[in-house]
């Protein structure tokens, strides 16, 4: 039996005890709806357009914060990386700031910002700029010396020797840190729209909840959970594998 088959199995069999049990439960639908109550609401948000609108704006919050969590974070990686001074005053600021959860940074997004979608864009760069400035120093500081030394004996210097070989070397611990911190700023972004303004997924959750409408929370929830496992299965893992593939890792 392949991996596939038994997640199949596995869900399934989730499904038919949360029917049974919805069905012989003696708590109230609003509290505990089928699978079947979950899946309608599900179906007729997709259709009329109201899940597809909070999906396309998340992503694109997501999209935004991410990007700019990655090239901080690389360039605050590559000056940790190469300045002494720096590893010793900013590189310790990194790694305290990296223990406080990015929804603890809300507050104060709403001070600077307001609530609105700049709070939240900050908070999900935030959750993801520590972890890949953590990765980046880590993956700049795992370069073999070998190559360093032969690089140089080539004359590969200054830019160049950074493109050529700092970068590509540090690359399969660089696409295992853009996982991490895609997980930390997809957690941000729930948060952040579950307490702020605007639309998304966080606050069509947080509309479900106000509405005592269990089965639009529930159906979010899948969503979210869907979106979550495609991007991290589909896109991160199977790229990290390639790479370290591609660099004889694994």
């Amino acid at each position: 039996m392949n991996t596939a088959l038994r997640r199949i199995i596995f869900i399934v069999t989730i499904a038919v005890i949360w029917e049974i049990t919805s069905r012989f439960s003696s708590l109230p639908d609003f509290m505990f709806p089928s699978l079947t109550q979950v899946f309608e609401t599900l179906f007729t948000g997709m259709i009329d357009g109201q899940i597809i609108t909070a999906v396309y704006k998340s992503l694109g919050r997501l999209l935004i914060g991410f990007s700019i969590a990655i090239v901080v974070g690389l360039f605050l990686g590559y000056l940790i990386w190469r300045y002494k001074f720096v590893e010793d005053t900013l590189g310790f600021a990194v790694t305290a700031l990296q223990s406080i959860p990015s929804i603890v940074w809300f507050p104060l997004a709403i001070i600077w910002f307001g609530l609105n979608n700049m709070s939240i864009l900050f908070i999900v760069t935030i959750g993801a700029t520590w972890t890949m400035t953590i990765s980046a120093t880590s993956g700049f500081k795992n370069v073999p010396q070998l190559y360093k030394r032969v690089a140089k004996t080539l004359g590969s210097s200054g830019f160049h020797f950074i493109r050529t070989v700092i970068l590509p070397a540090s690359v399969p611990q660089i696409i295992s840190g853009l996982r991490i911190a895609w997980a930390f700023s997809w957690r941000a972004l729930m948060a952040g729209e579950l307490l702020g303004a605007g639309e998304g997924l966080g606050q069509l959750l947080e509309t479900g909840r106000s509405l005592g409408q269990m089965d639009l929370v529930i159906s979010v929830m899948i969503v979210i959970a869907v979106i979550g496992t495609i991007m991290d299965n589909i896109v991160f893992l199977r790229l990290e594998r390639n790479v370290q593939m591609k660099w004889g890792v694994s």
